[in-house]
């Protein structure tokens, strides 16, 4: 199976794309702060599935995860920061939280059947 068919990084790839259609609305003076820090964690995300998928060791894969789960742990403290700001509308948050926390539960399942295979 490629890195592409999982469901996890296609669903990590429509995060990036409604983290940057949405920080694209953030105030100027953000484009090198709030705006870039959470484009950067969005993107690290299905790059650090794809990066892990690629690197044929449970372990380097695992450690992969791990990253992309910490780096989806900072996106949604990024995101709560930009909703405090008035940067994001509430009602939009709630729908990218949601989908963060999705992911998320797909990492830890991810991460747990791999764990299991190297017992």
């Amino acid at each position: 199976m490629k890195y592409s068919e999982l469901v996890v990084w296609q669903k990590a790839m429509y995060l990036v794309t409604e983290i940057y259609k949405t920080t694209a609305s953030f105030p100027s003076e953000e484009r090198f702060g709030l705006s870039s820090q959470a484009r950067r964690a969005a993107v690290s995300i299905p790059s650090n599935i794809a990066e892990g998928h690629g690197r044929k060791a449970t372990g380097a894969y695992l450690n992969h995860l791990s990253i992309a789960y910490g780096s989806l742990m900072e996106l949604e403290t990024q995101t709560q920061i930009a909703v405090r700001l008035n940067f994001i509308q509430e009602d939009k948050a709630a729908i990218l939280l949601k989908q963060m926390d999705e992911i998320g539960k797909m990492l830890t399942g991810l991460k747990k059947s791999l764990s299991e295979k190297t017992e």
